[in-house]
């Protein structure tokens, strides 16, 4: 196990805690119980479950085991993002690697692009290879990176992905006519899907046009988690203050959001005009 320090309330470390406590009162597991299987003593749980000493990768995958969660590897993934440094790339692979897939409910809103899990390829390409100083190769590592995301919806169970939209992103030219044609078709496309919901927002809506942001519904009684962009860097959080102003922030955009079959015919409109 690592050394003391004092918890830094909101962060990984601290969920991990709230987490273990969670499942051991639910399991009806003493502190002590728990210990002697983990081969450590009740005041070393304590403050495990406290946040007060950071967990190892041995007590996560003892407590992915203790509690049946070998197979979403439940702690492991919590332990990666207590290793993880915050708002880095890592914290984005963690989201994409154990958020959107084990999510029940995503809701996502984008002021300025179509959001990446709906983005074709060529879309995808056009915009990552805008990056300053970015090279050839890098740009196809993320465009594939982004396409293997898309795969959480090709699951027997998706989760529901309740997308938000931009009217102005209808008409931003992201590389030619026939990208945008294709780029909004897939929309369409995509809007078939049953665990799929596309509705675009008025263009008068103000709220939320500071950036782009994901809040992920996790099953098992977790906490919401966001992810919000930014022009420095991204945000991955499930600090309470956090996500709440993210929810709010959502729900006022909702109301500006026209009806779904409303919204796809306005998407088919401004396909027809990618002439």
């Amino acid at each position: 196990m690592g050394n003391d320090s004092t918890p830094d309330p909101g962060s990984p470390r601290v969920r991990f805690g709230t987490e273990m406590r969670r499942l051991r009162e639910a399991a009806q597991l003493s502190q002590s119980a728990v210990g002697a299987r983990l081969g450590c003593t009740q005041t070393q749980i304590s403050r495990l479950e406290m946040a007060t000493r950071t967990p190892s990768r041995s007590d996560a995958e003892k407590l992915d085991k203790i509690f049946g969660l070998t197979d979403e590897q439940h702690f492991m993934g919590l332990h990666r993002r207590i290793l993880a440094r915050p708002g880095g790339p890592k914290w984005f692979m963690s989201w994409v690697e154990e958020i959107e897939p084990n999510a029940l409910i995503l809701r996502s809103w984008d002021p300025i692009l179509i959001p990446g899990l709906l983005q074709t390829e060529s879309y995808a390409r056009e915009v990552l290879s805008r990056e300053p100083k970015v090279t050839p190769t890098k740009v196809e590592e993320r465009v594939q990176a982004r396409m293997r995301r898309r795969q959480i919806l090709d699951k027997e169970d998706p989760p529901s992905l309740m997308v938000l939209i931009d009217a102005g992103v209808l008409h931003r030219l992201v590389g030619d006519s026939k990208v945008m044609r294709e780029q909004l078709d897939y929309l369409l496309e995509s809007a078939q899907c049953p665990a799929v919901s596309i509705q675009v927002v008025d263009s008068h809506c103000l709220v939320g046009t500071l950036g782009a942001f994901m809040i992920a519904e996790l099953p098992n009684g977790q906490p919401d988690i966001i992810h919000a962009d930014s022009s420095a860097r991204g945000q991955v959080s499930s600090e309470h203050d956090i996500v709440t102003s993210i929810w709010n922030q959502y729900e006022a955009i909702r109301l500006w959001a026209y009806p779904e079959h409303i919204s796809l015919r306005m998407i088919e409109e401004v396909k027809q005009e990618w002439t």
